[in-house]
């Protein structure tokens, strides 16, 4: 499946040399001294809270999907946390173009924003960049009109498997569309691979195995207090200072049962709830991306784009019962 795909692009990423430009070592230096000089390394910490594949993970129906959705959202919502959720069309339709854009108006109804995850999911690298411009326009079809409603309009587009082009020519090309139209690129930087616990958890839920169900559970939030660490700590090397995060998460079953125990995990951690505009609005978000093949967080990136080698080794992994239990349950 396409996610174990992005989980060993994303490590297979993380160990390849992130110094190919030290010669540009000065340069960095000076770009570093005047974008963060006037921060304060004290500062707040801050997460914005997305979710991708909307309106669902899997092959629920509409009443899963409203099911999921509406458990998310009563977490959010309780916790005061605004959220970004990012559909691909092509699930609107498959659930049902009328049930699902009820489970989307809620999201707005809640005070939530949507953004465009294309029609049907397809990645940058293995279409033209004709095709990404119909991808991005027909991902539309359902969020245009609610946004509208709500006296908005799409603001933010997620890049399927996050990769954002592998060519200088398809990377430039497809921001430059984007801009044009009006986005901004949602961009995420704590990944916890919830997909990977998802899929054995939806294993666990099939075959009535409650109690490896909640051991999942546990290490499902254990796993994600890790990578909260790590990636505070990952950003702290690159910039020297905490940024604000955003936080990569799916409509899935795992998160309708466990989000509150996801955001109180923030909370331990003093962590406020911003809105995506919020924390990309941060220096740190104004660093180069560099061009890659890889959909891996955006810290790796940045590190790249200076020149600082940062060892994607120490990133922490899933216990190996969890994906082989979630293959056995294919």
């Amino acid at each position: 499946m396409w996610r174990g795909h992005l989980c060993l692009l994303r490590r297979h990423s993380c160990r390849r040399s992130l110094g190919e430009k030290a010669g540009l070592a000065a340069l960095h230096a000076t770009f570093l001294v005047a974008l963060w000089g006037g921060v304060c390394a004290a500062q707040p910490r801050s997460v914005a809270l997305t979710f991708d594949d909307l309106p669902l993970v899997g092959q629920g129906g509409a009443e899963e999907a409203a099911r999921v959705n509406h458990a998310i959202l009563t977490a959010l919502a309780r916790h005061h946390a605004p959220a970004v959720a990012f559909v691909i069309e092509q699930g609107v339709e498959r659930i049902g173009p009328a049930q699902a854009r009820a489970i989307l108006r809620e999201w707005l109804e809640q005070g939530q924003d949507l953004g465009n995850h294309t029609f049907s999911h397809a990645s940058l690298n293995a279409i033209t960049v004709e095709q990404f411009r119909d991808e991005v326009i027909r991902g539309e079809a359902s969020i245009g009109p609610l946004l509208g409603e709500f006296g908005s309009r799409p603001r933010y587009f997620r890049f399927p498997y996050n990769q954002t082009g592998d060519t200088r020519e398809k990377h430039d090309a497809a921001a430059a569309f984007l801009t044009a139209r009006g986005y901004t690129v949602g961009v995420c930087t704590i990944d916890n691979m919830d997909w990977e616990f998802a899929r054995a958890y939806d294993a666990a839920l099939v075959r009535n195995d409650s109690a490896t169900a909640r051991k999942l559970e546990a290490a499902y939030l254990g796993y994600t207090a890790d990578e909260i660490d790590y990636y505070g700590g990952l950003h702290k090397k690159i910039f020297g200072r905490e940024i604000p995060q955003v936080m990569l998460q799916h409509a899935n079953r795992l998160n309708a049962a466990m989000m509150e125990q996801v955001l109180a995990l923030f909370e331990e951690r003093e962590y406020r709830f911003v809105t995506l505009e919020k924390a990309q609005a941060d220096p740190a978000y104004r660093t180069p991306e560099g061009v890659t093949s890889y959909g891996q967080m955006w810290g790796y990136r940045w590190a790249n784009s200076l020149g600082i080698k940062v060892d994607g080794r120490l990133e922490p992994n899933p216990p190996a019962w969890i994906t082989e239990y979630g293959r056995e349950g294919k």
